[in-house]
């Protein structure tokens, strides 16, 4: 007789957790897509950022922590709510990244010899502005975790249990997603900006104010990494320290959707996002990044250029 017969119970208990793994899967699959939807609109500011800019901005994740941390104050002060949040903090990172552009990256850019000498230094500089973003917040908020879990209602659907700040934070990031989407490709500054991506040169040699239209698009990409800070802050607590590590997620997915896809960026956040959902769910958390850079990996090998990017 076997091991395994002599003990059913060991089989049997085996058996219920994997019915109990199986029955997860469709409740983590839909919370990682409405996770994904925040991690797409951080992405899409990053990929305008770079695609656009050529800053690869470690810096980005520091927007994401100052719009939610703001959103603590403004919450716990004057009572306003995350969705009010978005429309204050969006416009004033769009205002810092701009600011931050046309001063100090335009005099970057003009000094550099060569457009791999700017990267590399914007590079630099980004890590720098990271980390005096990220200690003024920790001197004026500390290093905890804040409460400002908004609207966490519990809403049954087909069996699963949503809450309803993740389904209106994940409506609010596709409603902006496909705003930007829209504005880049039919509007006439998004025209400028899709042609200063292309060939700034030419672009300039066509009218285009090159130096205002990279400030606009650095200022963008702050401007949804501003709102995405609230937005996550509906649903989980942020803190000081949340940066980087947003940073890192926005990294992969914008690899993930293939470098100046928007609507690439968006895709592979709601793929990262149920990836995420997964590894915890099912896995060990601590395992998520790892399995993020394993994802990337592949594909980077499968298909250098991302889901939608161009060969």
């Amino acid at each position: 007789m076997s091991f395994w017969a002599a003990c059913p119970c060991v089989t049997q208990r085996a058996q219920q957790q994997v019915s109990i793994m199986i029955e997860r899967v469709p409740q983590l699959i839909v919370t990682g897509i409405l996770q994904g939807g925040i991690y797409g609109l951080l992405a899409m500011g990053l990929t305008l950022q770079y695609g656009v800019c050529r800053v690869l901005n470690i810096t980005h994740g520091e927007f994401v922590m100052l719009g939610g941390v703001l959103t603590y104050t403004l919450g716990i002060n004057l009572g306003i709510n995350p969705l009010v949040s978005a429309a204050i903090t969006g416009p004033i990172m769009f205002v810092i990244g701009f600011l931050l552009h046309i001063t100090l990256f335009r005099a970057l850019k003009a000094r550099s010899p060569a457009q791999p000498v700017f990267e590399g230094s914007a590079l630099l500089v980004a890590f720098g502005i990271m980390y005096v973003i990220l200690y003024i917040a920790q001197i004026g908020w500390g290093g905890l975790r804040l409460p400002t879990t908004w609207l966490a209602v519990k809403v049954v659907f087909g069996g699963m249990t949503l809450f309803l700040n993740q389904i209106v934070a994940f409506a609010v990031c596709v409603v902006l997603g496909v705003a930007v989407y829209l504005f880049l490709s039919r509007s006439r500054l998004g025209r400028a900006i899709r042609a200063t991506a292309e060939d700034p040169a030419t672009a300039g040699l066509m009218g285009v104010n090159i130096n205002i239209i990279l400030a606009f698009c650095f200022g963008l990409g702050a401007l949804l990494a501003g709102v995405a800070g609230p937005l996550s802050a509906m649903i989980t607590n942020p803190s000081t320290s949340i940066g980087f590590q947003n940073t890192v997620i926005a990294l992969i997915v914008v690899t993930l959707g293939g470098l100046g896809s928007v609507p690439g960026s968006f895709v592979a956040g709601i793929i990262i996002g149920i990836v995420s959902m997964l590894v915890i769910g099912l896995w060990q958390p601590i395992l998520t990044v790892p399995v993020y850079y394993g994802i990337l990996m592949i594909l980077l090998l499968v298909r250098p250029t991302g889901l939608l990017g161009k060969r």
